[in-house]
């Protein structure tokens, strides 16, 4: 009989360092490639100061790599905290004494994220519901959307200055009257590369970031238009020198507004904690050596990093989705990837800001609105339907309230939603915050019974008794004595079954049978239906 050969796992450390120093060096190089336009076009989304973003960046890269509890995730800004930290900015003030209030907000949210994984909260993620987390990123693509446009067309700022992003959304008619042909020439071409750039991964040309080729293609456009004597200031970005930038800028008197204050931080704390348990998720799934990634190290990690960074001006980061996806596509074997992406983006600004100022605002506006387009791309609607009515409602409700009101309100009202959906499909109120789960074993049997209902909100306690059983073993999960199973369970349930039989054990469910899915979806939401006698 064939054995399949055990993997290698690459070693940690420094003789991590020299066992792959190849691959994690080139892989490094490609994310370094496609995170320096990125992360310059949310800092200056954000309000940010855009050189802040590279060295958000740098902090991530070349110390939070380090402390890291997962090896393959890049940490950076990230477009899905735009709207937060833009809103902090005004909320505070505006200006640069909105942006030093909002990192002091900023300090503090570090703090509470090291508390999160100190206190192995980890598990954070799950006790939202799907539907939401997707509705809150959703939101965001629009919001971002709608605020680069103006940027894209090079429109004069005095004109969506203070502008809500229903007022932006409205307002698109006069950008388009208003937009300067020249500069909206380059970012139309930038948004068509960066669009159109996953057709060509096939080819040679394709392997090349998109990114990259925007500025391979914008910064040439720009030189031969003349763009420093012809046009006007807000055309081309502006970043000014690192070393000068970097000091104590964080302002804590902010904290006199205390609504405000407190709003930020656990906006701040919750979004980036969200996003970045998630990627850590995504990545793990795809890691080619199945190595399984510490939440709450992570956690405590990218606090730190968090804290570091606003303390000296940066904006907060995340373990990063996109990036982290290239830095596994491109060959990286260990946390020294990271390294090398923050390592090779400290050189880069330390020896060549004059071309990154050579950067036209309207290209980098046009990575931000592809960003925005895949958070809210129209299969993101067609796969929330599919799964079923009411995650639609919960998705679309989240967005509305969010756009309208913020984030937080947007996702409270999808939570409150999801919720009265449950008690409407017979879940008992007492079953909200906890689902009675009874563990047995026999020989090499596991029993895990789960009454009432399982679903989002009660689901930390039935993944700490499922994460209890020991590896290797047959596990059945029996749900005939639940009156409802949600979505966010059964989805949560599946990865459970997955990795576990990726350790060699083999997981059951039982006792679907006489529930009702409200779909066709294979995850759907089940529920039991009284038959009349």
């Amino acid at each position: 009989m064939k054995h399949t050969p055990k993997l290698q796992i690459p070693k940690d450390g420094w003789e991590g360092f020299k066992q792959n120093f190849t691959s994690d060096a080139s892989a490094g190089f490609v994310v370094f490639l496609l995170a320096m336009p990125l992360s310059l076009g949310i800092a200056k989304a954000s309000d940010f100061p855009p050189i802040m973003g590279l060295l958000t960046a740098i902090i991530g890269g070349i110390l939070v790599s380090f402390m890291s509890g997962s090896r393959l995730t890049i940490k950076g800004p990230a477009a899905g905290l735009i709207v937060v930290v833009a809103g902090s900015v005004a909320d505070f003030g505006g200006g640069e004494t909105g942006w030093k209030l909002a990192l002091g907000a900023m300090v503090v949210a570090g703090l509470v994220q090291i508390l999160f994984g100190v206190f192995k909260l980890g598990k954070l993620a799950d006790i939202f519901p799907l539907s939401a987390i997707h509705g809150m990123l959703a939101a965001i693509g629009i919001i971002i959307i709608a605020k680069q446009i103006p940027i894209l067309l090079d429109v004069n700022p005095d004109l969506y200055k203070g502008l809500s992003i229903p007022e932006m959304i409205t307002s698109i008619p006069m950008f388009l009257a208003n937009f300067d042909p020249r500069a909206t020439m380059i970012g139309l071409y930038s948004l068509a590369i960066m669009l159109g750039w996953p057709y060509l991964k096939d080819f040679k040309l394709g392997k090349i970031p998109a990114p990259l080729m925007v500025l391979i293609v914008a910064i040439p456009s720009e030189l031969a238009m003349d763009f420093a004597h012809t046009e006007p200031p807000y055309a081309l970005l502006h970043i000014g020198n690192l070393v000068e930038n970097v000091s104590f800028n964080a302002d804590f008197s902010g904290i006199s507004q205390t609504g405000t204050f407190i709003k930020y931080v656990i906006m701040f704390a919750l979004v980036g904690t969200l996003e970045s348990l998630l990627t850590v998720k995504a990545i793990d799934m795809v890691d080619p050596f199945r190595r399984k990634s510490n939440n709450d190290k992570d956690l405590i990690a990218v606090g730190v990093g968090n804290t570091f960074a606003a303390l000296l001006g940066g904006m907060p980061m995340i373990s990063e989705v996109a990036r982290s996806s290239a830095n596994v596509t491109s060959g990286a074997k260990t946390r020294w990837a990271n390294f090398f992406h923050g390592f090779f983006i400290l050189i880069f600004v330390l020896v060549a800001t004059p071309v990154i100022e050579m950067i036209p605002n309207a290209a980098l506006a046009a990575m931000l609105i592809t960003v925005g387009i895949k958070l809210t791309h129209p299969k993101e609607f067609v796969n929330t339907f599919r799964i079923g009515k009411e995650q639609l409602a919960i998705f679309l409700v989240t967005i509305a309230f969010t756009i309208f009101e913020d984030l937080l309100v947007g996702i409270a009202a999808g939570i409150i939603l999801k919720i009265v959906i449950h008690l409407f499909h017979g879940a008992p109120v007492s079953s909200l915050f906890k689902a009675p789960t009874l563990v047995s074993f026999e020989g090499n049997e596991y029993l895990v019974e789960i009454d009432k209902a399982a679903i989002f909100s009660n689901f930390l306690g039935i993944k700490t008794k499922l994460e209890s059983i020991p590896a290797g073993f047959n596990v059945t999960i029996d749900f005939k004595n639940t009156k409802v199973v949600d979505h966010s369970v059964m989805e949560n349930i599946h990865h459970f079954k997955h990795e576990y039989e990726e350790l060699g054990g083999h997981v059951k469910i039982i006792g679907l049978d006489k529930h009702t899915p409200v779909s066709d979806h294979h995850l759907a939401a089940r529920k039991v239906v009284a038959t009349s006698k």
